[in-house]
């Protein structure tokens, strides 16, 4: 779609464009900040410290991280398709519901084979509510948009219903599962409390980055993506591309959730992730719909969300700037974007 086109980087642009994209967020928000009575320099001091200046915040920045970036990754693969999916909200739910319940059941079954079947019944299950708006797109011509917001609604409901029924730990008056049994727990970094969904995410990342430059699949991805009628005389088969796409793109968004739940939190709640799935959104159109630059414009987001907080302790900065930040950062990517293809077609 020609809207997303004004997104996608390529090559070194991709590396550049996510930070360069940030700082002019940071800049304008630091206008912004001036306004308030509060010193812009400091105020930003403050938030680099708390999200970086110490082991501690920088571990908290890379749990942040993940799942930003697992839904950014998902939110990638489905815009290059040309498809608007809005669903990873409810596609992470969906995961983290499922991987909640392979992980407090199934006590018999070894940590080699119990930890990875939650992760694949999450990823089946998130891919299964992805694939039904794709589905419904190439079937019925629904609204791609419309039908993944109403299944966001479904999925958050849903996980709701079953943490207040048969999910619910027995004997207790909080809502929440079960604890996740040790066997299905992500296994930590020696001396740290990182867990391996962080190196899971890199991995990801950068097999996604190969799969879209170097095959087949990647390459019909991109054509359905930027003209879904022109590809069908090139012999490819946009309808079954779209499905694909969504249903993995659901498969990816359900490790936001289920890596959060069994590496971290290791119970279910209500609400134990909220908006990340919109987030993703941002993040993958600051990363130029481009797997490496959805993992470092992830990296900026969860730095910048960690340290706000620190920055509205110290500096009485509402945490809320990061929506501005995030806006500008946008929008300045889109002018960087479109100054770089003026310059190109010169």
């Amino acid at each position: 779609m020609k809207i997303l086109e004004k997104f996608k980087l390529k090559g070194l642009a991709s590396l550049v464009f996510p930070i360069l994209s940030i700082l002019l967020g940071l800049f304008g928000a630091g206008i912004v900040i001036a306004l308030m009575g509060v010193n812009p320099i400091l105020a930003y001091k403050e938030m680099l410290s708390g999200s970086l200046g110490s082991f501690y915040g920088l571990s908290t920045t890379l749990l942040r991280f993940t799942p930003l970036a697992f839904a950014g990754l998902a939110v990638t693969l489905a815009f290059r398709a040309g498809v608007f999916n809005i669903g990873v909200e409810g596609q992470l739910y969906m995961g983290a519901l499922f991987a909640t319940w392979v992980g407090t059941s199934f006590a018999f079954l070894p940590a080699i084979i119990h930890m990875p079947l939650a992760l694949l019944v999450g990823g089946l299950a998130g891919g299964f509510w992805g694939f039904i708006p794709g589905y419904f797109k190439v079937k019925y011509n629904l609204n791609v948009i419309l039908v993944s917001i109403f299944l966001n609604f479904v999925a958050i409901n849903l996980l709701g219903a079953a943490v207040s029924s048969v999910l619910k730990a027995p004997g207790q008056g909080i809502t929440w599962s079960a604890k996740i049994l040790d066997s299905a727990e992500l296994p930590y970094f020696p001396g740290t409390t990182l867990h391996v969904g962080i190196l899971l995410i890199f991995i990801l990342g950068f097999l996604l980055h190969y799969i879209m430059k170097n095959t087949t699949i990647g390459y019909e991805i991109d054509a359905v993506g930027l003209n879904e009628d022109a590809s069908q005389y090139g012999g490819i088969n946009g309808k079954k591309v779209i499905m694909l796409a969504m249903f993995f793109s659901g498969f990816i968004a359900s490790f936001s959730g289920s890596v959060e739940i069994l590496g971290i939190q290791h119970r279910l709640t209500e609400n134990f992730l909220i908006d990340y799935g919109y987030n993703a959104i941002p993040v993958a159109l600051l990363g130029g719909l481009h797997p490496i630059g959805t993992l470092i414009s992830a990296f900026l987001y969860g730095a910048i969300i960690n340290g706000s907080s620190s920055m509205q302790i110290t500096m009485g900065v509402p945490v809320s700037i990061v929506k501005i930040i995030m806006a500008l950062a946008i929008l300045g990517s889109i002018g960087m974007n479109g100054v770089r293809k003026i310059v190109s077609n010169r």
